[in-house]
């Protein structure tokens, strides 16, 4: 069984995510969706989520390709991770193109093309313009 995992804060779930969690699923038989926590993400990467994780972790519970979700506390676990659920494949967006090179001793390491005309922030800007 080839398993694959990647990692994000899935907040405001979109047909982004989808699309990268269907062509993720695609590399392998078994997705592992590493969940940043509401902890990491307001204490290491300094933002808030709109869903607290319990909630996110339902969303992602419910799409067909992701297998198990797990917690990501920190950003030194991936190694960890590779290794307590050995991982064959690790990717992430292209937006952190290089930035886990250092995994490829231990996985393949793949990063995939984002959809370009959707974002978590991109819709959090249109509210925002809606809003006012």
């Amino acid at each position: 069984m080839k398993r694959v995992i990647t990692y994000g804060t899935f907040d405001l779930l979109h047909y982004g995510h989808i699309n990268l969690l269907r062509r993720a699923k695609a590399l392998g038989d078994y997705l592992i969706v590493a969940l940043s926590t509401d902890e990491f993400n307001s204490e290491q990467k300094g933002k808030n989520t709109y869903f607290t994780y319990e909630e996110r972790k339902k969303l992602l519970e419910a799409i067909r390709y992701v297998d198990l979700v797990i917690p990501e506390k920190n950003w030194d676990q991936k190694v960890k991770d590779v290794q307590e659920y050995r991982v064959d494949t690790f990717v992430m967006g292209d937006d952190w193109k290089d930035k886990f090179n250092f995994l490829e001793d231990s996985c393949e390491v793949v990063y995939l093309q984002r959809t370009p005309e959707i974002s978590t922030t991109k819709i959090k800007k249109d509210l925002l313009i809606l809003k006012s």
